[in-house]
């Protein structure tokens, strides 16, 4: 008898996995049987009809066809190309624009993507043809299964441009050969269908309240963001779609069923996750697979999502250097805006050195992770009377075996044999060491990775407004995002749950061995990060921003962008830096070459870039290169599929 498999939690399905690609993979075999359903039974019930999604469900997050989804590509293409985040070794080539149709990371999120639409088309044929399934049961799977098609396929449009639209029922088994849709209209037009059936089918809550669950505000604000995308590509039908996409958004505005978070900071703790600022998110942890190199680990080493502070903490600390955030960055948040500090730490570089770029050091996060308690940067072996204790202490030698300090004590630092900024996120750098002294220890580290905030919502209203002739509406948008980011909605809050989690469960003790030292067990008394005592007054976004969009830049560059699209794309930035939503809002709100020539203009950066904020871009941007290359492989597969121009 054929079966299919049910999942329970992240496992894999049976058949509904033979439709990964275009390429011919066995992979599908490797699964982890947790229950096992006859295709007959399929949809022979309601709750068996709910179990079916959770095949799909499984590839919004790390899956056995692809070692990299929940990183890689994710933020390679939705934050590397912005240059706000950076990278070294062979990660560069998302930063350069030197990517082609090899690249691995490429070539899984597309079998990423594909294997999860092909499990939707094959569900959603199923569910269509099924007479034992209650028409409630169908109404919420058919929703959800909706999404998450139309979810997929906007990863896929928004990084390749024009690809194959499998229709339900297909998949690269029986449809072997698909040519990109012919038109982005055509295009678009399939994934505004979903979403806007997704819409209407769902609710606000999710089903039977399991957060993680496709809902109606995920769908309208991915209908809205599809109908911005379509107005970016098909120009004679801009009006049309940011009038419908303004009304998606103010619905959701309206609804009254996201809000945002009093912290900026607290939506990447532990305790914050599932909060009213979320739309669309996922969770990944390392499951039962505490402190451990072995079985699955070294088959995904990459994606694992214990790896995730790897990846992204300090590498003096134990970390990997797969991401960094840029000095540009860094250096463009106005005094008073918490954002900056609740998004990173920064190396220990000298005031003199930083002053004489007009770089202010921050107070929170200048050589210190406030989160971990613990200095940025290697230390000596301490004693309990040591007065430097946390302090940035180990020295290093240079090439000419001199001592020349730390490498997080400087702007740039080699890390992988290329220059690095000393910038790390503590967005995903948050919840645990990643140095040795982890290991064995509760380090337990959820990582949260947001698609979709109420503040992408708000961000996207506000373009939408601009756009419809609303532009006081706009700014409004503007100053209610920064109002929060200043901290006014603070005050008064407590915010003992926050840290209340670190203290109990997700520090790991670095000073193994020092239990006397009063430090050896790192404790929040108050959170470390943005509360204010007292509110404050907050710069107007429309006067900022006018002011920014006619000051010409270092080299002498003045934005070709209109004031609002500078304010609004800025206000990104600041809210999304290491998120993937970032990288894909400015594109299709037209923004991402001025804001390349802007903040990034060409520089050599001297012979002592160590000490040199600024990054070296020697590239010349092409807008072209905004749409990736269609993997090789599946163009060697699918007959009828084109190479994109450019490459």
């Amino acid at each position: 008898m054929k079966t299919r498999y049910s999942i329970f939690g992240a496992a894999l399905c049976g058949m509904m996995g033979l439709g990964l690609t275009s390429c011919n993979n066995d992979k599908f075999l490797d699964v982890t049987q947790y229950d096992i359903v006859s295709i007959e039974a399929e949809f022979n019930n309601d709750a068996n009809a709910r179990l079916g999604l959770n095949g799909i469900y499984a590839y919004n997050n790390i899956s056995q066809q692809d070692d990299s989804w929940g990183y890689k590509p994710n933020l390679f293409t939705g934050s590397h190309p912005t240059m706000d985040t950076q990278c070294t070794g062979w990660d560069t080539k998302f930063l350069d624009q030197t990517w082609d149709a090899n690249v691995g990371e490429l070539g899984q999120g597309w079998a990423h993507c594909y294997t999860a639409i092909s499990r939707a088309n094959l569900y959603l044929a199923g569910l269509e043809e099924a007479t034992d399934v209650s028409a409630a049961a169908k109404k919420y799977c058919e929703g959800e299964a909706r999404a998450l098609r139309g979810y997929f396929y906007s990863w896929l449009a928004t990084t390749f441009g024009r690809v194959p639209m499998l229709n339900t029922g297909e998949d690269f088994n029986n449809t072997p050969n698909k040519a990109a849709a012919e038109t982005y209209e055509e295009m678009w037009d399939f994934i505004i269908e979903d979403f806007q059936k997704a819409s209407e089918l769902l609710d606000w809550t999710p089903y039977n309240n399991e957060y993680g669950r496709c809902t109606k505000g995920m769908a309208k604000a991915y209908l809205a963001d599809a109908y911005m995308w379509k107005a970016y590509r098909c120009p004679d039908k801009a009006a049309d779609c940011y009038a419908k996409a303004k009304a998606e958004l103010k619905s959701i505005i309206d609804s009254g069923t996201y809000e945002l978070s009093t912290n900026f900071a607290t939506n990447w703790d532990p305790a914050g996750f599932w909060n009213k600022e979320c739309v669309w998110a996922m969770c990944s942890d390392e499951g039962n697979e505490w402190s451990s190199w072995g079985g699955d680990r070294t088959i995904t080493w990459g994606a694992n999502p214990n790896m995730f502070k790897w990846f992204t903490a300090c590498p003096e600390n134990g970390g990997w250097g797969s991401q960094f955030l840029s000095w540009e960055w860094y250096d463009c948040y106005e005094p008073g805006d918490t954002r900056r500090d609740a998004s990173c730490a920064t190396g220990h570089v000298p005031a003199d050195q930083m002053a004489k770029y007009g770089i202010e050091p921050s107070k929170v996060v200048y050589g210190f992770h406030p989160y971990l308690k613990d200095s940025v940067g290697m230390k000596y072996d301490v004693k309990p009377d040591n007065v430097n204790y946390g302090r940035v202490l180990h020295a290093y030698k240079n090439d000419e075996g001199i001592v020349v300090g730390t490498k997080t004590e400087q702007f740039h630092f080699l890390g992988n044999g290329e220059y690095a900024p000393a910038i790390w996120t503590t967005k995903i750098w948050r919840n645990a060491y990643a140095d040795g002294n982890s290991w064995g220890t509760q380090m337990w580290s959820p990582t949260i990775i947001y698609g979709k905030r109420y503040a992408n919502v708000l961000l996207d209203y506000a373009e939408c407004c601009f756009r419809t002739g609303q532009d006081e509406e706009g700014w409004k948008q503007l100053d209610i995002l920064r109002n929060r980011a200043w901290g006014n909605l603070t005050v008064g809050q407590d915010y003992s749950k926050y840290y209340a989690h670190f203290n109990n469960v997700y520090n790991a003790n670095p000073w193994q061995g020092n239990e006397e030292h009063p430090h050896a067990k790192p404790h929040m008394d108050t959170y470390p990060v943005g509360v204010l005592t007292a509110t404050v007054t907050v710069p107007s976004a429309k006067e900022y921003y006018t002011l920014l969009q006619a000051t010409p830049n270092r080299v002498g560059y003045t934005h070709t962008s209109e004031a609002w699209k500078v304010a609004v794309n800025e206000e990104r930035r600041k809210e999304c830096n290491s998120e993937w939503s970032l990288c894909p809002d400015m594109i299709k709100s037209g923004y991402m070459k001025d804001h390349i020539d802007y903040n990034y203009p060409k520089d050599d950066g001297g012979s002592d870039y160590a000490n040199y904020p600024w990054s070296k871009r020697t590239f010349d941007f092409q807008e072209s290169k905004m749409d990736m290359p269609i993997p090789a492989d599946e163009i060697m597969k699918n007959t009828l599929i084109k190479q994109n121009p450019g490459y």
